[in-house]
């Protein structure tokens, strides 16, 4: 017998996981409020859906890598690996996920057939750094994020004048991209790695304030912006996987990726 019930369709809901109207609201609610506090609401809440923290492993990651662990240490955790990384942050990686007892690290690699056609000889950092992120950085990235309602990012808006006006929310690709430290200073990340007795990076001593891929980064002379060490010589001053946010902080539109 055919039933009278009005045929219930299937709809795929497209929306995006969190709107900028979203970040607006966290930003407001979370004014003032420390980081860890913040976490650790969040994340309790369990309305952020599916996140990870996205690490570079770099010289001040332990302390944002501390902080996570301190709320949840099953909290998913990215690296990507380029294949062109330091041998001391490989090694400062598994410090630290041991050290903190972080049980969901992953990683993350470029695609093996993008760099058989596009970058074969590996020396594409040394005439195209931009293209050069973007195989071997964003798109990794990229598939790692795939699935993900947000994110957890360790910008912090001292590190360059790229990163000014820095918010604690933003929206990027319809995703929820939360810099729990983007107000904190030199001085507090200081003051938390003696607190903590945190390992340091073993290139920092060397003049390394912030570490990337090998070729490319080199170390900081005293009174340098952190980042200079960065691309040095080259107009790039970001790897492209934060977009620009209106009103400031990433402005890397020179800087997108370029396949």
């Amino acid at each position: 017998m055919a039933s009278n019930a009005a045929r219930v369709l299937d709809i795929i809901d497209s929306r995006p996981a969190f709107t900028q109207a979203d970040a607006d609201r966290l930003n407001a609610r979370f004014e003032g409020v420390d980081a860890k506090t913040m976490l650790g609401t969040l994340i309790g809440e369990g309305a952020l859906g599916k996140i990870a923290l996205v690490s570079s492993f770099g010289t001040e990651a332990a302390v944002l890598l501390h902080l996570v662990s301190r709320v949840d240490k099953e909290l998913p955790v990215i690296f990507v690996d380029t294949l062109k990384m330091f041998p001391e942050t490989l090694a400062y990686r598994e410090q630290l996920i041991a050290r903190l007892s972080l049980t969901a690290a992953s990683v993350v690699t470029p695609n093996a057939e993008t760099l058989a056609e596009k970058d074969a000889n590996g020396l594409r950092w040394s005439f195209d750094p931009d293209g050069c992120c973007a195989i071997r950085k964003v798109e990794p990235l990229a598939r790692a994020k795939d699935g993900l309602d947000a994110w957890i990012s360790g910008r912090k808006a001292f590190q360059s004048v790229t990163r000014e006006n820095l918010p604690r929310f933003e929206i990027e690709d319809g995703r929820l991209k939360i810099n729990p430290l983007g107000d904190w200073v030199k001085d507090d990340l200081e003051a938390y790695f003696e607190e903590h007795d945190l390992p340091r990076h073993p290139l920092e001593e060397q003049g390394y304030l912030s570490v990337g891929c090998a070729p490319c980064t080199s170390k900081v002379a005293p009174g340098e912006d952190p980042r200079a060490g960065r691309w040095r010589g080259w107009d790039k001053t970001e790897c492209g996987i934060h977009s620009p946010i209106d009103g400031g902080g990433d402005d890397d539109e020179a800087n997108q990726p370029v396949f």
